[in-house]
């Protein structure tokens, strides 16, 4: 319930029931001012946009954690799903995840929702003719895309969708180059070498459909 506790402000403009009971135990003390309740009231958000790269799981009972049961994330991480697949970064993909993270969202606030990010890094090879064939990436984007087309038949309110990048650029979540996200290929490597020169990967062609298609074609 934590994870919902700053939706909970933005969305509903009050904080919630639960909150209070963690503010008391870990003796933290809000400032509040004459006014400020009533300003988060009417100042609520119009709908939600998040991020979706992967799900995470976690054990009934905490233990130290082991590098053959952990799985890797951007700042966070869990123990590792059997039933999942992996990134070359180690991040679980779960389009699955991304259906059930909008029905809950919805159900819980009732506003539109707006997917701002999803992509997945890989390491693209670029071949002797020159194309780069990121069949994985497309088949990460689809899945997803699929996922959200469920989510909407399901009745959830989705405003639009937009994925992690349009071309490749350094990593914020690990400072790398070779961890690419985007369509469009830079010819720019982690030791500073290369032209910048810019090339269209399979995924740029493909997605280029689904955008005109507004999804219909995957």
């Amino acid at each position: 319930m934590f994870n919902y506790f700053c939706a909970d402000v933005q969305v509903r403009g009050e904080y919630p029931a639960f909150i209070k009971r963690y503010f008391k135990e870990h003796n933290i003390e809000l400032e509040i001012q004459d006014g400020d309740l009533e300003l988060i009231k009417e100042g609520t958000v119009d709908y939600i946009g998040f991020s979706y790269y992967m799900s995470r799981t976690e054990k009934k009972e905490k233990t130290e954690k082991t590098e053959v049961e952990s799985s890797e994330g951007n700042l966070i991480g869990g123990v590792k799903n059997p039933f999942l697949q992996v990134s070359d970064w180690g991040w679980e993909i779960d389009p699955v995840g991304l259906r059930i993270s909008l029905n809950q969202l919805y159900d819980r606030y009732e506003v539109p929702l707006f997917v701002v990010e999803n992509g997945l890094g890989a390491y693209d090879k670029v071949e002797e003719d020159g194309s780069i064939n990121d069949d994985y990436r497309i088949a990460f984007l689809r899945s997803h895309i699929q996922a959200i087309g469920e989510a909407i038949e399901d009745g959830v309110e989705l405003m639009g969708y937009t994925s992690w990048g349009c071309i490749d650029l350094v990593s914020a979540s690990s400072g790398e180059f070779s961890k690419r996200y985007g369509y469009i290929y830079v010819d720019k490597h982690d030791d500073g070498s290369g032209t910048l020169e810019r090339k269209k990967k399979k995924s740029f062609f493909w997605y280029k459909d689904v955008i005109a298609t507004n999804g219909e074609k995957l």
